[in-house]
């Protein structure tokens, strides 16, 4: 009687051990954890941010690259194809920017909900990146606060789509970011209006600028191309630097996720043809701040952005 009691306990223990493991299983494939939130991957800060605004209590956003990451340059690790696989919808900003990821998402899109969020951007509104040594389309569509705000709405539709019981609040909390996204491009407008017009010239590593300069007009140079995988050369170099001491440009920006030493060559070229150009301040191009900080979001980087250029240009 003693041994079938123990025969049993074992058999309901090994049950619940089973039963956990199936659980367990199903929550990773479904996307969905344990407090039933959906599970988001997204590949930039940016768009993790936004998924972030959007979602609220209802999802779970893990970020791949964080901050001070280039993604013209990353390479996916094991961990990363793990929450890649793991997550319920995976976000993307597309036209390239994820370089070798690209493939990889791709493959993805065909046994999961996988958006590239720049798609949701009319081919007509974007840039041609070859010219300046980059792919077909110029990828850093986040710098023209309106191009963001179509990817929030990528986001938004999304969302609604993989998790219908709450498409009502990803609808009503959209709106409320893309408000206060539409203050934030009145916002950029007034600040980049305020420096005379003609010292709106925007020097940076690479270029990564061009929506930003169109939308608030000021003119944009970059070292490098669209890519930072383009390689630049002493011609390049001894071009920009010439191009500073030619129009007297007082000011260069680093960015943070760029190494900086080019620019400190750039610097010290002009130097030697007696102009003295500065730096004005690191921009955060591809990448966001540190966690915690307030260019930690979107909208603070932007801000952030426009703040450290017209304190520099004005």
């Amino acid at each position: 009687m003693v041994k079938m009691r123990s025969i049993q306990r074992g058999v309901i223990t090994l049950i619940g051990v089973v039963l956990v493991i199936v659980l367990t299983a199903c929550s990773s494939t479904s996307g969905v954890d344990g407090t039933g939130k959906v599970q988001v991957t997204a590949t930039t800060g940016m768009i993790a941010d936004v998924a972030r605004e959007v979602g609220g209590a209802y999802v779970e956003v893990t970020g791949l690259m964080g901050p001070g990451v280039d993604p013209h340059l990353y390479k996916a690790s094991q961990g990363d194809i793990r929450k890649l696989e793991q997550a319920k919808v995976i976000f993307y900003n597309g036209l390239h920017l994820e370089g070798k990821m690209t493939s990889i998402l791709e493959k993805m899109s065909k046994s999961k909900q996988v958006t590239a969020v720049a798609e949701n951007i009319p081919v007509e509104e974007l840039h041609s990146g070859q010219a300046t040594g980059g792919t077909e389309y110029d990828p850093h569509v986040w710098f023209n606060v309106k191009h963001w705000m179509r990817a929030t709405e990528a986001v938004r539709d999304t969302l609604m789509e993989a998790d219908p019981d709450h498409a009502e609040q990803y609808k009503t909390q959209a709106a409320t970011y893309l408000e206060k996204l539409q203050a934030l491009d009145t916002e950029v407008r007034e600040k980049i209006g305020q420096i005379p017009e003609e010292s709106r010239v925007l020097v940076t590593a690479h270029d990564a600028f061009g929506y930003f300069g169109q939308a608030y007009g000021i003119k944009v140079m970059g070292l490098q191309g669209i890519s930072t995988a383009a390689e630049y050369g002493a011609k390049d170099v001894s071009e920009l630097r010439d191009f500073l001491v030619e129009n007297q440009i007082k000011a260069v920006f680093i960015e943070s996720s760029v190494p900086a030493k080019a620019m400190e060559a750039i610097i010290a070229g002009a130097a030697e043809k007696g102009h003295t150009v500065k730096i004005g301040g690191e921009l955060f191009s591809d990448a966001m701040g540190a966690e915690g900080t307030v260019e930690d979001t979107y909208i603070g980087m932007v801000r952030h952005n426009v703040e450290t250029i017209a304190a520099a240009l004005k």
